[in-house]
Order: structure tokens, then C-alpha cells, then sequence
């Protein structure tokens, strides 16, 4: 039976407290919203990371029939993603999907005191003296790093979802960065990472990185990333922070609502 899930307790119990679903829900704020059906959940959250999204987790049978569900109720806006193989059949499955592409979705777990997630502990190394959060103040200097070294990223001073960037300087200039952005209450959001080109090959995105994971997950039980496939460099540092990687796809609806 079709049931909307009113709490993120709720959430995390019908699906196993996955991350993936779990972030998407977005703890059910600001208009966030969840569906479970058999062995099957969705949820749904406007303007994280960019796009209105479904995280989508589970059976494909039950999450084809959720999908259909979530996206008469929320809009063709959302772009459906999960697990690539899960991904792949639902597309198959509902006419007006089509794959917009492929990346990694990274975790690193935590404790949870309320249930069975469990897993790694943040970076075990003591965290650098040389990062630390940001202030407003530094908030051009970010801007001007991400414009010359990282153009693509998603995550932007000031951009909706985007709460704090942490950095190091090199030389008194700024030379890595990284930002929570889009966290949800139990899965922090790493996003933004940026060295300047002149500094790379030493590490120092890596440290910025684990410092802001220590963060997240002390703050919210684990952190979670997305990363392009293409970019192994950045997939190996994440792991060798502890991050656990799993292939997903993003579909869109390619016009009106699917199979309406």
C-alpha cells in the first residue's frame, strides 16, 4: 500500500536508513516530501544541488509505481536518481524518462544512536590547524577561486542551500576550499571543493576536505558527496578519507508528466 511518510523517523525506517534517500528527503523541510510503497522509497526536495530531485532506493517494481506517484504529485521538474542499475530499469520502465548522466555518490557513515546505520569513523588523522570555517568577509575571495579554478561547481557564496565554506591559506592567499552545502539533518553535504591551480598536487583540497567531513559527521552522524566519474583523483581522495562509493544515475522527464 502507497503511504506518504509524515516524519524523517519515518523515512529513515522504510528504507533501511540509507543516505541517499535519506539526504533527498531533506529532513521534510521547506516543502520536502517522501512516498514508501513495498520495499520501495522515494522522497523529494526542490533546489539541492542544483536541481529539483527524487532520490529513488529500492525494488524496481514498487519504485516505478512511486516514481509515477511522486512525479504527478511534484512536477516534472524532478529528476529521478538513485543506484544506476535501479535507475536504468525505472527508466525503461516509464515512458518520458530519459538518463541525464552519470556520477558517484560517495558516504561516509557514522554512529546513529536510534538505529542500525552504523560504520566508519570520520578521518582518523587529527584535523589541520591551518582550516577552519570562513566568514562572511572572505565570501569574494571564494567566489573569485571558484570562478578561475572551478567554474563548474555547483556550489556558490551565497547560492540557496549553500551554509558555510571552509578554506586554507597559502601565503595569505586562499588556496583550497570547501563547503556544506545542502546538508540534510543526518547526512552532512560536502560540495564545493576547490584548490588553486598553481598549489595542486599537494594535498591541500585533501585536508580541507577531511577537516569539513570531521565537521559534518560530528554535526550530523555522516557526510555524504557527489563527484563526477571522470574525476578519479578527487574519488581517490574520498576514499582514502573513508568514503564509500556507489554509481548512480539522474534521469529527466523529457516533456509533461511520464506515461500521463
Amino acid at each position: 500500500m502507497l503511504r506518504e511518510l509524515r516524519t524523517l523517523d519515518e523515512v529513515r525506517a522504510a528504507c533501511g536508513d540509507d543516505d541517499l534517500p535519506v539526504w533527498g528527503a531533506q529532513g521534510l523541510r521547506d516543502g520536502a516530501r517522501a512516498w514508501a510503497l513495498g520495499d520501495a522509497v522515494v522522497t523529494a526536495a526542490r533546489d539541492i544541488s542544483r536541481r529539483d530531485r527524487l532520490a529513488v532506493w529500492g525494488g524496481t517494481s514498487c519504485a516505478v509505481e512511486l516514481v509515477r506517484h511522486a512525479l504527478g504529485e511534484v512536477g516534472p521538474s524532478f529528476r529521478p536518481f538513485g543506484e544506476a542499475g535501479l535507475l536504468a530499469e525505472v527508466t525503461a520502465k516509464i515512458d518520458g524518462l530519459e538518463v541525464s548522466g552519470g556520477f558517484s555518490w560517495m558516504s561516509l557513515p557514522g554512529p546513529w544512536a536510534g538505529g542500525a546505520a552504523g560504520g566508519a569513523n570520520p578521518p582518523a588523522d587529527g584535523p589541520p590547524e591551518d582550516v577552519g570555517w570562513l566568514g562572511p568577509q572572505d565570501a569574494e575571495e571564494v567566489r573569485a577561486l571558484l570562478a578561475g579554478h572551478a567554474p563548474s561547481s555547483y556550489a556558490v557564496p551565497g547560492g540557496p542551500g549553500v551554509r558555510r565554506w571552509a578554506g586554507l591559506r597559502v601565503a595569505g592567499r586562499l588556496a583550497a576550499v570547501a563547503a556544506d552545502a545542502w546538508s540534510a539533518p543526518s547526512v552532512g553535504f560536502l560540495a564545493g571543493v576547490a584548490t588553486a591551480a598553481p598549489l595542486r598536487g599537494r594535498g591541500l583540497a585533501a585536508r580541507v576536505c577531511a577537516w569539513v567531513s570531521r565537521e559534518l559527521v560530528a554535526e550530523h552522524g555522516r557526510a555524504a558527496l557527489m563527484v563526477d566519474d571522470d574525476n578519479p583523483a578527487a574519488i581517490g581522495v574520498y576514499e582514502r578519507l573513508g568514503y564509500r562509493r556507489r554509481r548512480v544515475l539522474a534521469v529527466h522527464v523529457t516533456a509533461g508528466t511520464p506515461d500521463s
